[in-house]
């Protein structure tokens, strides 16, 4: 079940996938968490905070109208590849679309990119890498 959650509910997943257990819980929050207008979205299993996502005001490029950076999605190795991540999207994109948001961009690993073009996301940047994580693309979908 996908639920609205805080910001500290996303913090240990992070660190755990994103960032291979590394960090310090502080140091996984991201600039534009405590945006009152930005929200955390969570799948539960039963009580168990699996997977999370957060999404946050933030305009790209030349794009017009309101957009959102979808920033931190990460789920449990356990709980992978079972459509998880899809159903924390879908859930944002239809509220944002009650938000009147025009779109929804982020900077997608590379291996990850298929699972963004499949929810129908575009490549609108060329290959960059963020130094101690990787290869990226930037990607965005159009939400209204």
């Amino acid at each position: 079940m996908v639920k609205f959650i805080s910001k500290d509910d996303i913090l240990p997943i992070r660190n755990e996938i994103l960032r291979e257990g590394k960090l310090t819980l502080e140091q996984c929050r991201f600039q534009g968490d405590d945006n009152p207008e930005s929200f955390h979205l969570g799948y539960f299993d039963g009580e168990q905070l699996v997977s999370v996502a957060s999404f946050h005001p933030q305009s790209y490029g030349e794009f017009v109208g309101r957009g959102y950076q979808l920033r931190g999605m990460a789920t449990l190795k356990a709980y992978q590849s079972k459509g998880l991540g899809t159903q924390l999207v879908n859930f944002a994109i239809v509220y944002l679309r009650g938000q009147k948001v025009n779109y929804v961009w982020c900077n997608a690993r590379k291996v990850a990119a298929s699972f963004y073009g499949n929810l129908g996301f575009e490549i609108v940047s060329s290959e960059f890498d963020i130094p101690g994580i990787g290869p990226h693309y930037a990607m965005y979908l159009k939400v209204q």
